[in-house]
């Protein structure tokens, strides 16, 4: 069962304001497409439980309003950067098994699916990327090679890209172990004393066993660390916005969203 898409749309989703020439970016949220229940609306993952062709329908609205259809990743949780050209973009084309991606060719969408991991998007002039960063691809360094492989196409400087953090669990609602800590080279011990540095600082301790953990703040921290100065976003929490946002942690059966990044003219 379907109905149409509401009026509003493409009106609530997000987009960063980089202003920069030859550059678009947008990401999506739950609303303005034609799913219903748990899925409600705009879901863009298939194979999810809801009806494929509300998916198709949505997916439908998303070329629509980018021009082209996004090219979609398997994703694995790793650190893999691929770089896509119009055989990538091609219909029926195989998905590849990666976190992040990069094109140096307009009209190629590179995307991302998330519903509570952390969507980044990377821009300089004639290259665009964008990341899958949930804790472990995170911690393992996805963003650093992302940054990495786009420098490389592009042949810039890391102070000359643009980094736009998407929607994810905020740091009030991202309940980790130790082994999260541990994965970032934090060490428990060293949130409970007076400790500043940003490590500690991005996990605070919540009970027994548990911390609160800063995702949007340790991506922060580690694309400052590679010399990115324009930084924006990542004030939206997935979990606490009902209305607006999937959240696979809030829900367990949801929806996706795309955070999408492509060059034109």
């Amino acid at each position: 069962m379907t109905t149409d898409p509401p009026v509003t749309s493409e009106s609530d989703w997000l987009r960063p304001d980089w202003r920069l020439e030859g550059v678009q970016a947008l990401m999506t949220t739950r609303r303005g497409g034609v799913s219903v229940g748990a899925f409600e609306s705009m879901n863009l993952r298939d194979g999810l439980g809801d009806d494929a062709s509300a998916v198709a329908r949505n997916l439908a609205l998303l070329a629509s309003a980018v021009g082209a259809s996004p090219v979609r990743l398997n994703q694995v949780h790793g650190t893999r950067v691929v770089r896509l050209t119009t055989a990538d973009a091609a219909p029926g084309a195989p998905q590849h098994d990666a976190d992040a991606c990069l094109t140096t060719e307009p009209g190629i969408v590179c995307s991302i699916q998330v519903a509570d991991c952390l969507p980044v998007l990377f821009a300089a002039p004639g290259v665009v990327a964008a990341a899958h960063a949930g804790w472990r691809g995170l911690a393992d360094g996805v963003l650093e090679a992302t940054l990495a492989a786009l420098c490389e196409a592009g042949s810039c400087k890391p102070d000359q890209v643009a980094v736009w953090l998407g929607p994810c669990i905020g740091p009030r609602r991202f309940e980790v172990g130790a082994d999260v800590l541990e994965a970032f080279g934090v060490s428990p011990a060293a949130t409970l004393a007076s400790d500043t540095t940003p490590g500690p600082a991005r996990f605070a301790p919540f009970k027994a066993g548990k911390w609160l953990a800063d995702l949007p703040g340790l991506a922060r921290d580690r694309l400052s660390a590679c010399g990115v100065k324009a930084l924006s976003g990542g004030t939206w929490c997935t979990v606490d916005d009902v209305s607006r946002f999937f959240s696979f942690r809030r829900d367990g059966v949801t929806g996706r969203m795309v955070a999408a990044v492509w060059l034109v003219g």
